[in-house]
């Protein structure tokens, strides 16, 4: 029997009974802002606020559920059952509809409970914008679904995906966001078998609810966005996110799923990957090459290639003959290592992790109860079930060091294929009918299997620790809560300007879908970038939250030094922005960590009444203060860039000059870099220059970017901590510091007390933009009431202050007066 539940979730209002008939229920907040009204027959619900409707639920009368039964052979002749076959039921009729069965090529898919499918629609009021439900390759903005393809959510292998196409490809969140100038709200569809999401909108005659026994009801005509959401089969459990701020409306989905994982520093810097670097002497050339061509980097990946036969948890004999010397090299230059593992065993019975998943019947069963077998890159495979806790506890004992041999405390680990990618499948993956852990059929579990395998690698890395240090695991397949575990990346994609392009909503989609650890493969997967697409590939990246180059074994190798002097210089600077970056990176992470706040988020989210910025997808926030607008077509020379906000103040984030006005503006560019701009009213922390890793930059000095609004203000934060382990959490090893700038003051404080990191580090340098005179004097306060004179310049053509050797502590409490 299928069951249904819905959540509602606000600020935390109480409501209660204000009016109850047959039929009828009706709650009312005591601040009477919400009403909630719901009615038996037909079945509806429907909240109000003080403005009118906000969302309903079965308005179109699309709810429904199918009970799970016995196929039509094992029933018993009744009465009941003859009037069905007399009404075109008969198990034939119903085998023709694939009720039953359904044949995929020459798959048979065996429906054991028959047809279980669930749905609802829900109406949202006043709403023409609607974003979220990752993961396709598609705009920001959903699109009305009417005279199409539904959008659908199921995780696949697809290679080069294409591009504007509403297909599952690797992950899925069923979580949808509205948005409008006054109120955001969220519906979060909870099933994991395959889903579909209809969207609908239009304009329709509305009730303006009266304000007084006096007034005559008023109608207007107001847009309104139905969402069918359509499960294959599962339970209804859907929960409404009621904001009214964008803000509250991630903090109510954290409250579901968990927030963003803080992720060790290194995590943060770029890394190096592609299929594959062939051995030892490989990585030591591609390590020396960074250092050679004075480039940054922190990881340095190896795929399936380094394995014994595509065997997990080995290494190749010959090529890698001694893996912990080459990553005691790494470890010297402050550099960490990241290798594959996927969920696909080799059927070996020499291959001890075969063997004992065998022996301990860990694999996930065909429906005649035997170890399912899929093709995939080792050949014949077995597929470890992740949906039972026993497996993930065993499955996170292999990261052991003394299990995992050749492994040592900087390698970390990528989940691929884990969609489960099954060659040779129905549609590239495992046949629904295949069953897990408790008897669930695979199709009811599908979308969660990549979330689970994350969640046992991460518990791994963790455990091998001995709980102290933080993990890092990227995943390909991916489910709401997948933040939790790590980062994510958009997939197989193609060095085609196109990908670059898509590649911006693609991410910012999957941000407000809680995951705020994701980025693309900088210069596409698949081919070969020419030098251009590779030069602004990196400056997007340097600025999104995850930096990884990658590229298929098939693409010529393209280390950032091998497209000439001036690309390299460029691509240079782009990662050392990224370096210098760090800190005010770390402190977004923190944000998303404690108050799941988006890392990269869509202009719409910080500027919410700005109706223009409702469907911008080229450019975004950084946080609340960075805007970025990479370049995403070829051989252009000037961008149109949309600063939002009449009265807001722009700064460009590296000449330092104030623009002139907001708006629509036409900004001239240059192969060198791609238009950032900080805005006004924030205080940003930098570090005065990139090192080789974020290892080596711990004792490097800070600079803080102080842009003030209309009102002559501004305020940021700086979080720090060791960076690598659980410390902050477990002993408050931490530093969490505000900034503020008021009248011509920049000052500096303990913003939580609990904190017992004690940094030894500096601020070097502060620059304060938009000052409209030269000062007459600054001075640094201490706590101790010493004042100190402070060398400054000042730039009377971009109206900025610069105060240089500061020698103020990081973590402690201090003054800048401005006179």
């Amino acid at each position: 029997m299928t069951m249904s539940n819905s959540k509602l979730f606000m600020r935390r209002i109480r409501l209660s009974i204000s009016h109850k008939e047959a039929g009828i229920l009706v709650l009312k907040s005591v601040n009477e802002e919400y009403k909630l009204q719901v009615t038996a027959n037909p079945f509806q619900i429907e909240l109000q606020s003080t403005d009118g409707i906000v969302l309903s639920m079965n308005s179109n009368g699309l709810l429904y559920f199918e009970h799970l039964q016995p196929p039509p052979s094992d029933s018993k002749t009744t009465a009941e059952n003859k009037e069905e076959a007399a009404s075109d039921s008969s198990k034939e009729t119903q085998e023709d509809l694939g009720l039953w069965q359904e044949k995929f090529g020459s798959f048979l898919d065996i429906k054991a409970h028959g047809p279980s499918s669930v749905g609802m629609d829900f109406s949202l009021h006043g709403f023409e914008h609607v974003y979220g439900i990752p993961q396709h390759t598609e705009t920001l903005l959903l699109k009305n679904t009417s005279d199409g393809d539904a959008y659908r959510l199921y995780n696949l292998d697809i290679f080069g995906h294409k591009i504007h196409d509403k297909i599952g490809i690797y992950g899925s969140v069923p979580f949808l966001l509205a948005h409008k100038p006054n109120r955001t709200s969220g519906i979060f569809w909870l099933n994991s078998s395959e889903t579909l999401v209809d969207i609908s909108t239009k304009a329709v005659a509305e009730h303006v609810p009266s304000r007084s026994t006096a007034e005559t009801a008023k109608q207007r005509v107001l847009p309104r966005t139905d969402v069918r959401w359509m499960s294959e089969s599962g339970i209804i459990d859907a929960f409404l996110l009621m904001g009214p701020t964008a803000f509250d409306v991630f903090k109510q989905f954290a409250e579901l799923t968990g927030t963003q994982a803080l992720p060790p520093l290194f995590s943060l810097g770029y890394h190096q990957c592609r299929w594959n670097y062939e051995d030892e002497q490989d990585v030591k050339a591609v390590d020396a090459g960074f250092d050679e061509h004075d480039i940054p980097y922190d990881v340095i990946w190896l795929d399936i290639e380094h394995t014994d036969g595509k065997r997990y948890f080995t290494w190749d004999k010959k090529k890698f003959q001694n893996p912990k010397r080459m990553q005691e090299l790494l470890r010297k230059k402050k550099r960490k290592l990241v290798v594959i593992v996927d969920p696909h065993i080799k059927v070996d019975p020499t291959y001890t992790l075969y063997s004992q998943g065998k022996d301990k019947g860990y694999f996930v069963k065909d429906r005649n109860g035997q170890d399912f077998e899929g093709i995939c890159w080792p050949g014949s495979s077995c597929y470890l079930d992740f949906t039972n806790p026993e497996v993930r506890k065993w499955y996170a004992d292999q990261f052991a060091f003394k299990t995992y041999k050749g492994s040592t405390n900087i390698l970390f680990v990528w989940n691929d294929m884990n969609e489960p990618s099954v060659f040779r499948g129905a549609e590239l993956t495992m046949q629904k009918d295949a069953v897990h852990y408790s008897s669930w059929e695979h199709r009811e579990v599908h979308n969660l299997y990549g979330f689970y395998q994350q969640m046992a690698t991460a518990d791994g890395l963790i455990k091998r620790s001995l709980g102290k240090e933080r993990p890092f695991v990227l995943t390909r397949s991916f489910f709401a809560g997948s933040q939790k575990y790590g980062a994510v990346w958009t997939g197989d994609n193609t060095a085609e300007w196109e990908y670059l392009k898509i590649s911006i909503p693609m991410l910012l989609t999957i941000s407000i879908a809680g995951i705020s650890f994701c980025g693309a493969d900088v210069g596409g997967f698949i081919g070969d970038p020419e030098p251009e697409l590779l030069v602004r590939w990196y400056q997007a990246g340097a600025y999104q939250p995850f930096f990884r180059g990658h590229s298929n074994m098939e693409s010529k190798r393209r280390e950032p030094w091998l497209f000439g002097e001036k690309n390299t210089q460029i691509i240079r600077e782009a990662i050392r922005e990224r370096y210098v970056l760090l800190p005010y990176l770390y402190t977004l992470f923190y944000r998303a960590h404690t108050a799941a706040e988006p890392v990269m988020r869509p202009l719409w989210i910080e500027f919410p009444g700005k109706i223009d910025t409702f469907g911008v997808e080229n450019e975004y926030m950084l946080g609340n203060a960075l805007l970025v607008h990479p370049v995403t077509e070829r051989e252009v020379r000037t961008v149109s860039v949309l600063l939002p906000g009449s009265e807001e103040i722009w700064y460009d984030f590296r000449k330092f000059k104030q623009v002139e006005a907001a708006g629509t503006l036409k900004i001239p560019v240059t192969l060198e870099n791609i238009p950032v701009f900080q805005r006004g009213g924030t205080v940003i922390p930098l570090k005065t220059r990139a090192g080789k890793s974020t290892e080596w930059m711990i004792d490097i000095s800070y600079e803080l970017h102080v842009a003030p609004d209309t009102e002559g203000y501004a305020k940021g934060e700086l979080y720090l901590d060791d960076g690598h382990s659980f410390q902050y959490l477990h002993e408050k090893q931490f530093l969490h510091q505000k900034f503020t700038f008021h009248k011509q003051v920049l000052s500096s404080s303990c913003t939580d007390e609990k904190g017992q990191y004690l940094p030894t580090c500096i601020v070097e340098r502060v620059i304060i933009l938009g000052l409209g005179q030269q000062p007459m004097s600054v001075a640094t306060c201490l706590k101790d009431g010493k004042e100190k004179e402070v060398v400054f310049t000042y730039d009377t053509k971009t109206s900025v202050l610069t105060l240089e050797k500061l020698a103020l502590n990081v973590g402690a409490d201090w003054e800048i007066h401005i006179k």
